[in-house]
């Protein structure tokens, strides 16, 4: 299964209050990530078994090193309306006050300390382009692309320091590298036990 575009296309581009709507009503099977990017409505395939491998090995790393008041989600929606985008991140951390303080199913992106994607056939393209220039863009800090299907391997990248939608690239490496995240985490992840196909 790919990713599927669910065509709202009459004419003139829906508005903010409109994609949310679309999204909210879309019906796609169990497991499946429903996502707004660049004004699209996208269904994806629910995630492969290594990549909620991935997702849970770096998961357990980083709430090791968080304060207590925040949380690193798997599921939350995170909206960015100035890029018509609404992304489900594998990995967000965000203080659980926002939250507690935001109604409905997302929150503003820019509420975000550290987004991870960890990239699947049908979204490599999304994740390495139009999300990461939407995460700089909101002025995520921190943005870590674990790419598995990177056309020479699989390959590990760091973002940070956002200006625009353009982010700096702190660290480049391969499954197997560590890499050290800065403030406020100061952890060095791991990434040796991660698959590779």
């Amino acid at each position: 299964m790919s990713a599927l575009t669910v065509d709202h296309s009459r004419g003139d581009s829906p508005g903010w209050d409109e994609l949310v709507r679309i999204w909210e009503e879309t019906d796609a099977p169990e497991g499946c990530k429903v996502e707004i990017i660049e004004g699209i409505v996208t269904v994806s395939p629910a995630p492969s078994n290594d990549h909620n491998f991935i997702a849970y090995k770096l998961l357990r790393q980083l709430a090791k090193v968080i304060p207590d008041d925040w949380g690193v989600y798997q599921t939350l929606g995170m909206a960015v309306p100035s890029r018509s985008g609404l992304y489900i991140p594998d990995l967000a951390v965000v203080p659980e006050a926002v939250l507690q303080e935001e109604p409905g199913h997302f929150v503003p992106l820019a509420a975000a300390e550290l987004v991870v994607e960890i990239t699947s056939p049908a979204n490599a393209n999304h994740d390495r382009i139009k999300k990461a220039a939407g995460y700089a863009g909101a002025g995520v800090p921190l943005y870590l692309l674990v790419d598995r299907w990177a056309p020479g391997g699989p390959t590990i990248t760091l973002y940070g320091e956002p200006k625009n939608d353009v982010y700096r690239l702190l660290h480049a490496g391969k499954f197997g590298d560590e890499i050290d995240l800065p403030d406020p985490f100061d952890v060095t992840l791991r990434t040796d036990s991660f698959p590779v196909d």
